[in-house]
């Protein structure tokens, strides 16, 4: 069951007896039976209950492992690891569990998605060898905050991140790992200018986010110049 639940991500597109059915072909020819005798969706189903999720969480924290190593270049800046942040989110089963836990997001008119979506953080290498490295951070798909998994950075990594993940309780659990932050902000978000550093890069204080009254985080924008004053 945990070579079947490999072969759903491989084939989401395929139901379960088309994802079994792929992975059971080579049998016929060991047994010299043909066709092999499948078993059916709700026994699948059943076994894959019983498998349960620990078997792949132990899977993926021994496979998904850093691939970046001393001198592998792109991956390093100034001696620190270079890590991106990403987010991306899928639906999960339409169960009261997963209703409760991730939330659904909302669609037009006021209507709630069919199913739960899980938000994921993502914490990968960067450069021309990226990967994953666990653990990541589950949340429900509206959700900035970072998740609620530890952030696997520390004080000697760089965390590059792009415009539209720039919140401040994302943010600040970021900082909180002591690593480096070189994230881009939005056209949009217009700090207020604190003080001019002497390599001409200066600090600005982040607006306040629309849904609270907190202060944005101090950030240092550098080669984002000011006018002679």
């Amino acid at each position: 069951m945990a070579y079947f639940s490999i072969g759903m991500a491989l084939h989401s597109e395929g139901s379960y007896e088309d994802v079994l059915a792929l992975l059971t072909d080579g049998l016929a020819w060991t047994s010299g039976e043909e066709p092999i005798a499948l078993p059916s969706k709700s026994a699948i189903f059943q076994a894959r209950a019983r498998l349960g999720s620990e078997p792949l969480q132990v899977l993926f924290s021994k496979v998904a492992t850093p691939l970046a190593r001393a001198g592998t270049p792109g991956v390093w800046l100034g001696g620190r690891r270079l890590i991106a942040i990403d987010g991306t989110s899928l639906d999960v089963a339409d169960t009261p569990e997963n209703s409760a836990f991730f939330g659904r997001p909302g669609v037009n008119k006021g209507e709630q998605a069919a199913f739960p979506q899980a938000g994921w953080w993502l914490w990968p290498n960067a450069g021309p060898m990226p990967s994953s490295t666990p653990p990541w951070d589950v949340h429900d798909a509206g959700e900035h905050t970072g998740g609620r998994g530890d952030r696997p950075v520390g004080a000697r990594d760089v965390v590059v991140g792009r415009p539209g993940i720039l919140r401040i309780p994302l943010w600040s659990r970021a900082v909180a790992t002591g690593a480096h932050l070189l994230w881009r902000a939005n056209s949009n978000m217009k700090p207020r200018f604190i003080e001019t550093l002497s390599d001409g890069s200066w600090f600005g204080r982040a607006p306040p986010e629309r849904r609270g009254k907190r202060q944005g985080p101090t950030t240092d924008h550098p080669g984002h110049r000011l006018p002679d004053r």
